[in-house]
C-alpha cells in the first residue's frame, strides 16, 4: 500500500518490514505491520474489521465496513509498539538494548545517502544496531 500523508510518502513495497501483530476475531479482529522507511521514520498498515480502528463508514449503508490504514508512527511510538508486541531480541535488533534506568531521547535526522550505507556497514560488521552505531560514534566524539 502507499499512502501520501502531510506531504510524505509511505509506501509498504519500499519500506523495511520490521514485524507484525495480530489479534481479536470477527468484527474485531486486526494486523497491524510495523515498517521502517529508509529515512528511520516508522509507520504501521493495519487492517481491521468493522470494530477495530481500522473501520470506515459505508455511506448510504448506515453500516461500518472493515477497512486498511497507514499511520505514521513516531520514534517512541513506535518502540512503545515494538515492546508490545514483538520480542526482547527484535526489540535489540532495531532499536538497541536501552540503557536500564537512563532515559532515551528520539532523534530523527537525515543523512547523505552514502553516509548512511558506510553507517549500515559499520553496523552490520559490528553486528549491532544502527542506534547503537550511532550512539557508540557519538559516546567517542563527544567526551
Amino acid at each position: 500500500m502507499k499512502k501520501i500523508i502531510k506531504g510524505k510518502v509511505y509506501d509498504t513495497e519500499k519500506a523495511k518490514y520490521v514485524g507484525s501483530a495480530a489479534g481479536g476475531d470477527g468484527f474485531h479482529a486486526l494486523k497491524e505491520d510495523l515498517y521502517q522507511k529508509r529515512t528511520g521514520e516508522f509507520f504501521l498498515y493495519g487492517m481491521g474489521g468493522p470494530a477495530t480502528k481500522y473501520a470506515h463508514y459505508v455511506d448510504g449503508n448506515n453500516a461500518w465496513s472493515g477497512g486498511d490504514k497507514i499511520i505514521p508512527l513516531p520514534y517512541d511510538k513506535a518502540r512503545e509498539w515494538v515492546e508490545e508486541h514483538l520480542t526482547a531480541d527484535e526489540y535489540e535488533e532495531i532499536f538497541g538494548l536501552p540503557d536500564e534506568g537512563e532515559e532515551v531521547a528520539a532523534l530523527n535526522i537525515q543523512i547523505d545517502a552514502a553516509l548512511m550505507a558506510r553507517l549500515r556497514a559499520r553496523a552490520a560488521d559490528e553486528r549491532i544496531s544502527i542506534t547503537a552505531c550511532v550512539e557508540e560514534i557519538l559516546r567517542k566524539n563527544l567526551n
